[in-house]
């Protein structure tokens, strides 16, 4: 029997096992393609709740965990309040002073979010081979601010800020340091690593730039398969066709990051690239949000525009792009 390659399960396998899953009742949005977070009707507004798994990095895990649910959470349009964590650790790695690293790691994040911790589960677990943080992130929002990733319409422009791959380049520069060091200079790799706080993986930020200037009809955090990947869940999830231009824009790509994806022949449209936010917005809007990103420091980019048609991604010089099969960077690991 063939198994499936580390990462993500293929969408049409994945969208089949979501079809079978009851999903009860207040259920505003529930499990879909694309979309970031669950989102349940309570009185006078909705619950958002995004669970999400740190599987690569390892020592900024408690961290990390924290950062990625508060984006998904914040791509919503909801603020980001409670956070639970589950937290498995190798028994060969449980020394007290790696579990006091994560409590502080996941302490100061949720501190830096005004972000309460409200519980969770630490255990260690046999035959695991590395630490798992699994976050759950809770937070709210008002019924008429609440954004999809499946409400882009045709017409309208596509941005992305900050440019990519972020989050790969911190982790390649932090977990393969020392192959590095032959090829880079300890400055260069000390830079890359800190990509994970500057430009830094969050989007909280970045989203409620956004939603400070309205317009914004779909918002999508860029995690797992990279840049490529969060544009096909968006054109799937809004059923629409993307028309971009990747590959005329260099200003997207961040050279830090393509150095180290060119060293190990992985592609870094596919690699991993929280920190990014894609966006969708009313074409009336867009000029208002470039000046608010201006004005918040945060670059900006416009990438493409949505158009009616099949969910696919064009590239005006590249024609068809493929969806990714799994993120590059698990070819590393």
């Amino acid at each position: 029997m063939s198994t499936f390659p580390v990462g993500k399960l293929p969408s049409d396998f994945l969208r089949e096992l979501l079809g079978i899953l009851p999903t009860g009742q207040r259920v505003v949005l529930g499990p879909a393609i694309g979309e970031d977070a669950a989102v349940l009707a309570i009185p006078d507004r909705y619950l958002v709740v995004k669970t999400d798994p740190i599987t690569f990095a390892t020592d900024a895990i408690g961290w990390y965990a924290v950062q990625v649910c508060a984006n998904d959470i914040a791509t919503t349009g909801a603020v980001p309040l409670w956070f639970l964590a589950t937290i498995l650790l190798p028994p060969v790695q449980a020394t007290p002073a790696l579990v006091r690293c994560i409590f502080d790691q996941i302490a100061s994040a949720c501190r830096a979010l005004n972000v309460g911790v409200v519980g969770g589960h630490t255990e260690i677990t046999a035959d695991l081979q590395r630490p798992i943080v699994v976050g759950c992130m809770l937070g709210e929002v008002s019924a008429d601010r609440l954004v999809r990733t499946g409400g882009a319409r045709p017409g309208d422009l596509i941005l992305l800020t900050k440019g990519v791959p972020i989050e790969a380049t911190a982790i390649i520069a932090r977990e393969k340091r020392e192959a590095l060091l032959a090829h880079f200079s300890p400055a260069f790799l000390d830079e890359c690593a800190h990509f994970l706080y500057d430009p830094g993986i969050s989007v909280v930020r970045d989203a409620q730039v956004a939603m400070q200037v309205g317009g914004v009809s779909s918002m999508h955090d860029p995690t797992e398969g990279g840049l490529l990947t969060a544009l096909w869940e968006l054109a799937e999830a809004s059923g629409c066709t993307l028309e971009v231009s990747l590959y005329d824009s260099p200003e997207v790509w961040l050279p830090q990051g393509k150095k180290l994806c060119e060293f190990y022949g992985l592609d870094p449209a596919a690699a991993i690239a929280s920190g990014t936010l894609l966006l969708t917005a009313t074409p009336p809007k867009v000029s208002a949000l470039l000046q608010a990103y201006q004005q918040a420091q945060l670059p900006i980019f416009q990438i493409g525009r949505v158009v009616a048609g099949p969910a696919a991604v064009n590239d005006l010089k590249k024609g068809p792009l493929p969806r990714p099969q799994r993120d590059e960077i698990a070819r590393l690991f």
